[in-house]
């Protein structure tokens, strides 16, 4: 029978390539967010009052 110890076991390079791997799309995800984020035209105050008239 085989005992293991608490520090016997670790995620190895599996684990890290996944969490490797999150943190790589989610750098993409938020630098495309911030590009369409950047796109949006937002009217003023004054803009929307002239319309409106």
């Amino acid at each position: 029978m085989t005992v293991l110890v608490a520090g016997d076991i670790s995620p190895g390079l599996l684990g890290f390539t996944v969490v490797a791997l999150i943190g790589l799309a989610l750098y993409i995800l938020i630098k495309s967010m911030n590009k369409q984020i950047s796109k949006i035209q937002v009217p003023h105050e004054g803009d929307v009052d002239k319309k409106a008239r």
